[in-house]
């Protein structure tokens, strides 16, 4: 049986949902003799600084599917975006080399899982709607005993959840979820709402922020694709699963900077008004936002400190406070301080 309980809500994580316009503050073009636009860089240097989407086998932890990695592509540092228990499978993003701390504002972003919640009596399909129902938005969790989180009640909020097929006890699920959400716990809630008490017995994650299903690469072939390109210069497939590390802020706001102002940036200065070419629509006060260089090259994360509306009016004043660097000092050249 068929039945679909999310009750006219998008299946859409909240980034999803954002519309943005890339708004001009001034038109300034960027020069050819610096930086270079992420789909140019080499696979050598993809390999030290990109993100690989992993499809996560049942069994490691999401630490050694890490190391794996590092260990196939010969390289001392990675990162992984978002744990995943052991008999978990799925999207599981990690970053490479000086990409690896991209992951702290992947962890943040939105998940979605599919999975199947074993009812420990049958329910009629009209009461197990009802109780999805329930659980959407704000629900309060109990972290599980055996957590390495400091166990206490938390508010989660779920985005959405929809019943994909009901057979018998079995319950096939897709649920869109805040991150730190236990969907483990999640279920054994709701078996306990419906009086016969349930447990989660499959789950895959189907997207971690802006990864999901479609770039999928498994550990296989990831090896597979390096031994083609070492021992036959065949790069093609191994760029292909080697995600610049700007596709890991495609879910954040944006603004792009004027060359002059990248340098600058690089060594922890905030972004000024004048320093800005575009910048995104819809951006609030204290959002993370990521900063770009005119060709796409992410420079920093920095926190907004200006919304849309007045970064668009103000000439002067910081817009974007800077949080992380990822660009290295010295890829634009050093001009006098843009404020």
């Amino acid at each position: 049986m068929n039945s679909n309980s999310h009750s006219g809500m998008e299946s859409k994580l909240p980034f999803e949902k954002i519309k943005r316009e890339i708004l001009t503050k001034k038109e300034v073009e960027t020069s050819s003799e610096y930086g270079k636009n992420p789909e140019e860089r080499t696979v050598e240097e993809l390999i030290q600084y990109s993100i690989v989407n992993i499809d996560k086998f049942k069994g490691p932890t999401s630490h050694q599917v890490s190391d794996y990695v590092q260990k196939i592509l010969n390289i001392n540092k990675s990162g992984h975006g978002g744990t995943l228990d052991p008999n978990v499978s799925g999207v599981l993003p990690v970053a490479l080399g000086r990409a690896t701390r991209i992951v702290q504002f992947l962890l943040t972003a939105g998940k979605e899982y599919i999975g199947i919640m074993h009812l420990h009596k049958e329910v009629k399909p009209k009461e197990i709607e009802m109780a999805f129902k329930e659980f959407i938005g704000k629900i309060q969790q109990k972290v599980p005993l055996r957590s390495a989180v400091k166990k206490q009640v938390r508010e989660r909020e779920i985005y959405y959840s929809e019943i994909i097929e009901i057979d018998g006890k079995d319950v096939l699920f897709r649920i869109g979820t805040q991150a730190g959400t236990y969907i483990r716990m999640w279920c054994h809630d709701l078996g306990k709402y419906l009086k016969v008490g349930a447990h989660m017995s499959e789950l895959r994650r189907t997207k971690a922020g802006p990864f999901d299903e479609s770039s999928l690469v498994t550990l296989q072939d990831l090896q597979d694709y390096y031994v083609y390109y070492k021992e036959d210069n065949d790069e093609e497939r191994l760029r292909k699963v080697l995600q610049p590390v700007e596709t890991g802020v495609s879910h954040l706001a944006k603004v792009w900077i004027i060359d002059s102002a990248v340098d600058p940036v690089c060594h922890g200065t905030s972004i000024a008004i004048p320093g800005i070419s575009k910048f995104n629509s819809e951006i609030k006060e204290d959002e993370l936002v990521a900063v770009m260089t005119l060709k796409n090259e992410l420079v920093a994360i920095g926190i907004a400190k200006m919304g849309s509306e007045q970064t668009g009016k103000e000439q002067k004043g910081i817009a974007v406070k800077t949080k992380a660097v990822f660009m290295q000092p010295g890829v634009y050249p050093r001009y006098r301080r843009i404020d």
